[in-house]
């Protein structure tokens, strides 16, 4: 019996871990085939390749952002080859599954949670004429009625799950690869599917290993750990933590991490010695307020979750990326502005502003009526409103998501956005709230952008605005435009503030003078041609180094020389003692006196 496996995936970056599970589970005893397609894809084509490949039954894995694109696949595909078998798997259909299969007419059957063995016996049944209602965790039709088994109890011992990964690595190429080291979480976040799932359980860290070394050696690029909680056992994840970090390769690993219950052993190795950059955490916060944590059963320790991530942050080795939630029950919108600042004020790497999906199944979706929630019909059942945020509300929050990940996220202007909230805004959500606020009114929503429009977008605002120190502004976002540029920009969006005297006059001096701004620039030895080659010089209003390293504005209204040096091609300056590193460096001094710099323009 040949068994296609499909799967719309959002991007086609991504990989879809749970056919590779089926297919390692049934490849041995049927002729299976895995095809992986996205949801901007044409449907005829999808529907073309997999009626092309001629099989008996297809699988197709729905979550709930492919799930409506997926049923459309599935319907063609009953127009056109009315005896193929359709199976769907998956979270989204695990849950209400009786009204997807009333609705949906061409679904033969529906695997309910953990598929593995289901669909093993759904396939020996459907190829040896077995019954169909002996099969747990199985939704099917038996003529004109739909039949639900019980679900099915747990694999136990999950190594008994064949690896997904002992063949077919080349269909990883340029992919993320998605991986769990264990299954279920001990919390109960109404919110959140896994609540149901409270049965933790783990692969052999033996196996885990051995799947790992392999797909590293094979060159994959990204392994995303899908680990609900990935850092429970603290023994078990220190150890992994450990091998990942001492294993040779260049692959990058997500994990997710309850950073509250993160051990100070493992988070002095990683800050210790964890390769930089080699490790992302992705640490759900969600919201700081109690009375809302406490209505969503979740157990939040904010103060040592705030203590861990700022002891990785400083260490420079592991990135972070940190959630919230809107939309989750008696937040409103000014206690959302507090849980934005109190996570922001962290500075993570990454901050995801996410608004919350009443998904099926979930406690909160159960409650939806005691909380006011108005929510869409369709997947992804995200929120609209609801008794304490009103849908007004959630537009503006719309906005807010929007600029921090259009300015923060992007880290194209950090020092400029550092200052502003430190000195000209009381609220870094207020700075957000109304920069959002300004480009709808401008209508900055519906066109395009290249990075120097954000630029140019925030100088607008600003002047809009009215600030307390409008030039230390405008200074720092040229500092940031130029530091974000590999190559020097030829014409930068501002007008400069030497004119092309002023610059010879410049780099002469200070290929004469160097130890002017100071001995890491007089390492370089730059000749006046390198200079003018490889610098922008421009004064800016303070010292903008000082800002940079200690964030103190020093030197306010005195003029300053900043002179930003790019590499010449990658290469070494002549005669320089240090390789270039790569990234533009920033050397500023104070203006000379008045005879040195009446020198420059002799």
């Amino acid at each position: 019996m040949k068994v296609l496996l499909a799967a719309l995936n959002a991007k086609f970056i991504h990989s879809s871990l749970a056919l590779r599970y089926l297919r390692a589970a049934a490849e041995g005893e049927f002729d299976v085939l895995l095809r992986e397609f996205t949801i901007k894809d044409d449907p005829l084509r999808v529907l073309s390749e997999v009626v092309g490949d001629r099989p008996e039954v297809v699988g197709f894995s729905c979550y709930i952002w492919n799930v409506v694109e997926t049923l459309k696949i599935v319907r063609l595909l009953k127009k056109v080859s009315p005896a193929t078998r359709v199976v769907l798997g998956g979270p989204e259909v695990s849950y209400d599954t009786w009204e997807w299969m009333e609705k949906w007419p061409e679904v033969d059957a529906i695997v309910i949670g953990e598929g593995e063995a289901t669909f093993m016996e759904l396939l020996r049944a459907w190829r040896d004429g077995g019954d169909l209602g002996e099969i747990a965790g199985l939704a099917f039709r038996e003529g004109d009625r739909v039949k639900i088994a019980p679900r099915r109890g747990w694999i136990e011992p999950l190594d008994a799950i064949p690896s997904p990964y002992r063949g077919h690595l080349e269909e990883l190429d340029n992919r993320i690869v998605y991986f769990e080291a264990s299954r279920g979480c001990p919390f109960h976040c109404q919110f959140c599917l896994s609540s149901i799932d409270d049965a933790v359980r783990y692969f052999s860290l033996q196996r885990v290993k051995e799947d790992l070394a392999r797909l590293i050696d094979y060159g994959v690029s990204q392994i995303k750990f899908v680990d609900r909680t990935f850092n429970l056992k603290k023994d078990y994840a220190l150890e992994l933590f450990q091998f990942l970090a001492r294993y040779p390769g260049r692959t990058v690993f997500q994990f997710e991490i309850t950073a509250d219950i993160l051990r100070p052993e493992i988070v002095e190795f990683l800050a210790a010695e964890a390769p930089p950059g080699r490790f992302r955490f992705e640490i759900g916060v969600q919201s700081t307020n109690e009375e809302t944590n406490r209505l969503i059963r979740r157990i939040q320790r904010f103060d040592r979750l705030a203590g861990t991530v700022r002891r990785l942050r400083e260490s420079g080795r592991v990135v972070q990326h940190l959630d919230l939630i809107a939309g989750l029950p008696r937040e409103d919108y000014r206690s959302f502005r507090k849980t934005f600042d109190d996570v922001y004020a962290l500075e993570p790497d990454e901050l995801q502003l996410g608004f919350l999906k009443l998904l099926r199944g979930t406690g909160l979706r159960a409650r939806a009526a005691e909380f006011g929630y108005v929510y869409m019909d369709e997947p992804p059942y995200e929120v609209l409103a609801n008794d304490v945020l009103p849908y007004e509300d959630v537009r503006r929050i719309k906005r807010v998501e929007d600029m921090v990940d259009k300015y923060w996220n992007s880290h194209w202007m950090d020092h400029t956005l550092r200052y502003l909230r430190a000195w000209e805004f009381s609220s870094a959500f207020d700075l957000y709230q109304e920069l959002g606020d300004y480009w709808d009114r401008q209508g900055y929503g519906t066109l395009g952008y290249q990075p120097e429009d954000l630029f140019l977008r925030m100088r607008d605002f600003l002047r809009d605005k009215g600030l307390r120190r409008p030039m230390v502004a405008e200074d720092l976002l040229k500092i940031d435009y130029l530091l974000t540029r590999r190559v020097r920009p030829r014409s930068p969006w501002w007008v400069p503030t030497l004119d092309k005297g002023g610059v010879l006059g410049w780099a002469r001096r200070l290929a004469e003078r160097p130890e002017i701004l100071g001995p890491e620039f007089a390492r370089l030895e730059l000749g006046e041609t390198a200079l003018l080659k490889h610098a922008v010089l421009e004064w800016v209003s303070f010292d903008a180094s000082a800002w940079i390293q200690e964030r103190q504005l020093a030197g306010v209204g005195d003029p300053h020389l900043a002179v930003v040096v790019y590499p010449p091609g990658g290469q070494e300056f002549p005669g320089s003692v240090s390789k270039w590193k790569g990234r533009p460096m920033l050397f500023v001094a104070a203006q000379m006196n008045a005879e040195d710099a009446a020198d420059t323009h002799r």
